[in-house]
């Protein structure tokens, strides 16, 4: 597609609010998928410590 101002770029044909609040959500589901698998191994991990120090 080809746009010949920005403004038609951001306002997508009528549908830049749907599209461009779709991308966000997109974007902010990925964050936070990211920030919980990280925590969740960080978790994992120290409970492996914990235990492997007790049978130490």
């Amino acid at each position: 597609m080809m746009w010949e101002s920005w403004s038609q770029f951001w306002y997508m044909g009528g549908y830049g609010l749907y599209v461009w609040a779709s991308m966000a959500m997109t974007a902010l589901c990925m964050v936070l998928e990211i920030g919980q698998s990280g925590l969740a191994h960080r978790q994992l991990l120290n409970q492996l410590r914990a235990e492997h120090e007790g049978n130490a």
